[in-house]
């Protein structure tokens, strides 16, 4: 890693301390005087007890390796590969944890459980703390999984929300990849389409809701403004922001409107356009962001973590060492939502896959290889949700929401909290079976955010499909969630090969599905689907019913 160029963090008022504190090659971490936890990254009260006797105390500087990937894919241009992007856990205190890298040592010879000790990079007046095997070579623990549903709430209300709406109405864009086009302009096809759908005018849209409103990186095409303008819409209430329960909960925030009696009809909309971002920027016509790393990519960027590839990767390899278990259920959904898009002539790619070419494809950064990672694309899906009382009125039979999930049980962070699933997955999946009867069993379709393989897996064990580490088991090789299965997963394709419509896809197709319009794919007799987005922090679910 001698040739590398690492982007630099760039310290605030709360991190600078900690980033300069590695001058003496002692490493410092936040440390409550109250009750005596250690925690990363530094805030000004202990995330347990809440006490502001804080200081950044010095470690013994030797930790455990709780999470890794080896990244062979480059992502910087001056950070190659192969590199070591690992999660380690505190000696002192297995609750705080830095996202650093493995030194010092062959790639290959990291592990789960390997004991590592601190070893400072200077640049300038900052150290970065990266880790090198320590001389003890016995495994380290590992942390324990914790059962977030203890901290679940009651139901605030008995009276339900969810009952006064109803999704009315889906469209989609043209979708591929690459297509160069104006984002706005697929923005405006889903929109027609969805409304069209719902047997409306433009002028019956009262309310825009959108995930995640303006962002750089070819992840929207500006938020509700854009759209506002380019249709002439007057809508009484907008909501464009990223900071709600994954993508779907601009969907969920549509329907509080429409319940509220705030709306009758709320569009709510999801653009992409990555493909043609990225293709742009490597032929030089958009500039890429440059600076220091700063918001959560502080503390990953300086250690090449720049992917959510290699965050969700560090997970996913604490779970095949925790359970014992291989790729193979990793692989068995990737094949059979290939077998899904070659049925849907939506989809991205809808070529063969078989298991063999499931192994035999390169690795991008383990235990992630090229089929384990979704399909960048351009496409804009739009869904309208409408008062429930209006549902009678529209052409097509509507879609009725059972229940949500949107609980946050977890620290919202990547790295600081349970490792043996994505983040997020376990308290939306809770949440959600506190606001229904119906239980796992009553499920026909399953559309589960799948940005990568393991997100999927994430999602089948946190809504009790199966229990933690049974996936493998339950999904038998892809018997179980394919077309004919018990529980069809992602039966378009899902976003590994239908493209990323970032969790708005699996939404059209639950309505799809649901309203027995799922041509060429339809599960038999689909009456319950349950919709999940948002490949890390936050995240929410919902569960629709078809009506009657």
């Amino acid at each position: 890693m001698a040739d590398l160029v690492r982007p630099l963090p760039q310290p605030t008022f709360a991190s600078a301390e900690f980033w300069r504190s590695g001058a003496d090659g002692v490493l410092r971490l936040c440390r409550c005087a109250d009750c005596g936890r250690f925690f990363h990254p530094p805030m000004p009260v202990c995330p347990s007890c809440r006490g502001g006797a804080v200081t950044l105390a010095p470690t013994s500087g030797r930790a455990i390796v709780v999470g890794f990937t080896v990244t062979l894919q480059a992502w910087l241009p001056a950070f190659p590969p192969p590199y070591v992007v690992a999660v380690v856990a505190l000696a002192e205190d297995d609750r705080a944890r830095l996202t650093t890298n493995v030194v010092g040592c062959d790639p290959d010879a990291v592990h789960v459980g390997m004991r590592v000790r601190v070893r400072f990079e200077r640049h300038d007046d900052l150290h970065l703390p990266l880790f090198e095997p320590d001389t003890d070579t016995e495994p380290g623990p590992l942390p324990e999984v914790r059962d977030v549903r203890a901290a679940l709430r009651p139901p605030a209300s008995t009276g339900r929300f969810e009952d006064a709406v109803a999704l009315t109405g889906v469209g989609q864009s043209r979708v591929g990849r690459r297509l160069m086009v104006d984002p706005v302009a697929l923005t405006v096809e889903a929109t027609r389409a969805a409304v069209a759908d719902a047997g409306l005018d433009l002028d019956d849209i009262d309310g825009l809701s959108t995930y995640p409103g303006p962002m750089a990186g070819g992840l929207g095409e500006g938020g509700i403004g854009p759209l506002v303008e380019a249709l002439g819409l007057r809508p009484v209430w907008v909501n464009g922001a990223r900071e709600v329960p994954g993508q779907l909960g601009s969907v969920i925030a549509g329907m509080l409107a429409v319940a509220a009696g705030l709306c009758r009809h709320v569009l709510c909309f999801r653009t992409v356009w990555e493909s043609s971002h990225s293709a742009a920027v490597r032929s030089g016509q958009w500039a890429p962001e440059t600076g220091p790393a700063t918001g959560m990519l502080e503390w990953r960027a300086p250690f090449g973590a720049v992917s959510a590839a290699q965050w969700i990767g560090c997970n996913a390899s604490h779970y095949l060492h925790r359970y014992g278990v291989g790729r193979d259920v990793l692989g068995a959904i990737a094949v059979t939502q290939r077998a899904g898009a070659a049925r849907n002539p939506e989809a991205v790619y809808r070529e063969p896959l078989t298991i063999d070419d499931y192994f035999d494809a390169r690795m991008v950064t383990t235990p992630f290889g090229l089929y384990d990672c979704d399909v960048p694309c351009d496409g804009a899906v739009a869904v309208v949700v409408s008062s429930v009382e209006t549902a009678a009125d529209r052409p097509r039979p509507p879609v009725l929401v059972e229940a949500v999930g949107t609980a946050i049980l977890e620290r919202l962070s990547w790295d600081q909290d349970t490792l043996a699933h994505t983040p997020q997955s376990r308290g939306p999946a809770a949440h959600l079976w506190t606001r229904t009867g119906l239980r796992p069993s009553d499920v026909d379709v399953a559309l589960l955010y799948d940005g990568f393989t393991f997100n999927a897996v994430s999602w089948l064990e946190g809504l009790g499909f199966c229990g933690p580490g049974e996936a493998t088991d339950f999904v038998a090789g892809g018997t179980t969630i394919a077309l004919g299965g018990a529980l069809p997963l992602n039966p378009h394709g899902g976003q590994l090969s239908a493209g990323r419509l970032h969790g708005y896809g699996g939404v059209r197709e639950a309505v799809l599905q649901l309203r027995g319009e799922a041509h060429g794919r339809q599960v038999d007799g689909a009456r319950v689907a349950v919709v999940t987005a948002g490949g890390g922090v936050p995240s929410g679910a919902v569960l629709l019913r078809r009506a009657g």
